[in-house]
């Protein structure tokens, strides 16, 4: 049984590296919650082998606790994750900032007389 313990440690320890690594990369807020509800159940296996290699049934509730906060914490994030706008919680590249930044500065500088344009006739008008 020890054998099963250490090679199940090691692969929990190991799940838990990579899913961390998932939660900081990224790119969207449902990749990083999906990273942290995958971390919620890593830690519920850790917790279970650990009860289970000292035979002891009190860190039941404790599994149990785990795993509500795990659904309702999963839950909560999808409900506000529903109406997020395209484009909105992801981490940007320094080179997406600066072309933001650009475009924001262009649309904001005052045209000239020079640059007026009368657009021609409206929309439906002949021109004649």
């Amino acid at each position: 049984m020890t054998v099963v313990v250490v090679v199940t440690s090691i692969l929990l320890t190991a799940a838990a590296a990579l899913t961390l690594v998932r939660a900081e990369r990224g790119p969207t807020m449902l990749d990083r919650t999906v990273a942290l509800d995958v971390l919620t159940s890593i830690v519920l296996g850790a917790v279970a082998l650990h009860a289970a290699w000292t035979r002891r049934t009190d860190s039941v509730p404790l599994l149990l606790a785990l795993a509500l906060v795990g659904f309702v914490s999963s839950v909560a994030i999808a409900r506000f994750a529903a109406v997020e706008p395209e484009g909105e919680g992801r981490v940007l590249t320094r080179e997406e900032v600066a072309d933001l930044e650009a475009q924001r500065r262009a649309d904001e500088e005052p045209q000239s007389a020079d640059d007026e344009s009368h657009g021609g006739p409206a929309p439906g008008e002949v021109a004649g």
